[in-house]
């Protein structure tokens, strides 16, 4: 049964991000690298990792939405589909808001609520976390990739004078 409502989530998520990157992507452009070329950078950079990522599962970049797997990598979320919608709980969490995030937390729930406390985790880690989900990180990928995480995993403080 859970395998016919992932295969619904699929078609729906098939369908939708394509109307999500005409029209609400519009003005974002495909970063200019392949995966080959994010392979030839430096060991420990954000886009070696990313390069790494694409090779390890098989993955192509999908243009305006390589940021998407940039986050994979920094939130340490799966791409299961129900590391998906909980990555998208954590982006919820972190401040992120437009209609396709929403009805991705939505339909996730209504269909795989058994994973209902995994996204609530993932909500409170996106909450915890500094803002990172409007960052470009085309222009980040020659930072070392730890040091970026660790940065963003640590909450903004704030300071009193």
């Amino acid at each position: 049964m859970k395998k016919i409502r992932v295969q619904f989530l699929l078609f729906v998520y098939d369908k939708t991000q394509k109307i999500y990157r005409k029209y609400f992507k519009k003005k974002k452009r495909q970063w200019q690298f392949t995966e080959k070329q994010l392979l030839e950078f430096q060991e420990d950079s954000l886009g070696r990792k990313l390069g790494e990522f694409y090779k390890k599962h098989g993955f192509t970049m999908i243009p305006k939405m390589e940021n998407h797997d940039v986050h994979h990598l920094i939130t340490g979320c799966g791409t299961n589909f129900e590391d998906e919608i909980a990555m998208q709980f954590l982006l919820l969490g972190n401040g992120k808001l437009n209609a396709h995030l929403l009805a991705a937390v939505v339909l996730g729930v209504l269909i795989l609520p058994e994973y209902f406390k995994m996204y609530m985790n993932a909500y409170r880690k996106g909450q915890n976390m500094r803002p990172f989900y409007q960052w470009d990180f085309e222009a980040l990928l020659w930072q070392n990739f730890d040091h970026l995480k660790d940065f963003i995993q640590q909450k903004q403080s704030t300071v009193y004078h």
